[in-house]
C-alpha cells in the first residue's frame, strides 16, 4: 500500500498530476484544490489512495494534504459515492465549505455538485454528519495564464472527470458567456462549468 510519493512535477493540470520519482513518472488523479496547491511549484508531495474500479483497474488518487484523503475517505465511504463522485466534490467546494455543508445538513449545497443528487446529499449528510472534524482547505488564485490555456485545461480537467468533449466543450462556452468572456481564473472556469453540465 503506498502512503505517499515526492518527486519532481513534470505535467500539471487541473484533474491530473505527473510526478517524476527516480525515473519513473507517477499519474494520478487530483481535485482542483490540489491543482492549486501546487500551481508554480516544481516538486510536490501527494499523498496517495487507491480506489478499485474493477478487480483489474485501479485508479490512483493524489492530494495535497492528509486531511483531503482523508475526507476523500469518508466520501467514498458513503453508498452511491465512487471516487470520480468524490472528485467532483472536492473539485467543486474546498474541504471546508464540504465539511460545512455536512454538518450544517445543508443538502441544497451538495446537491447543487454535479452528479449528486438528493438522496445521495441526504445520505451523506446522515452518514457523515458530526464525523468531519475540521476540514481546512480553500482555493488559491492563478497568475493569469493565457485565455487558450485555461480553456483547454478547462476541457482536459471536465474530459477527465468523464464528461464528453462536446458536452464539456458548450459547458464551457456557457460559463465564459456567465463571466464576461474572461477566464483568468482556470478553476472558477471550471467550477461554472460544472454547473453548466
Amino acid at each position: 500500500m503506498i502512503s505517499y510519493i515526492e518527486g519532481h512535477i513534470s505535467e500539471l493540470n487541473p484533474a491530473l498530476i505527473t510526478l517524476e520519482v527516480n525515473g519513473i513518472g507517477y499519474t494520478l488523479l487530483i481535485s482542483l484544490n490540489s491543482f492549486s496547491a501546487f500551481a508554480g511549484k516544481e516538486k510536490a508531495k501527494l499523498f496517495i489512495e487507491s480506489v478499485f474500479v474493477r478487480d483489474d483497474n485501479p485508479r490512483y488518487y493524489g492530494f495535497y494534504n492528509i486531511d483531503e484523503r482523508d475526507l476523500f475517505r469518508k466520501l467514498i465511504s458513503v453508498s452511491g459515492v465512487g471516487g470520480s463522485s468524490a472528485m467532483l466534490m472536492l473539485s467543486s467546494l474546498s474541504p471546508a465549505e464540504i465539511a460545512g455543508a455536512i454538518n450544517t445538513a445543508n443538502v441544497t449545497l451538495l446537491k447543487s455538485i454535479k452528479g449528486i443528487g438528493e438522496k445521495t446529499a441526504q445520505r451523506i449528510v446522515v452518514d457523515l454528519k458530526g464525523k468531519l472534524g475540521k476540514h481546512e482547505g480553500g482555493i488559491s488564485q492563478i497568475l493569469t495564464p493565457s485565455y487558450n490555456k485555461n480553456k483547454e485545461e478547462a476541457l482536459m480537467a471536465l474530459t477527465t472527470l468523464g464528461f464528453p468533449r462536446a458536452t464539456a466543450e458548450k459547458a464551457i462556452e456557457k460559463s465564459l458567456k456567465q463571466q464576461g468572456g474572461s477566464s483568468d481564473n482556470v478553476e472558477t472556469l471550471i467550477k461554472t462549468a460544472l454547473k453548466n453540465l
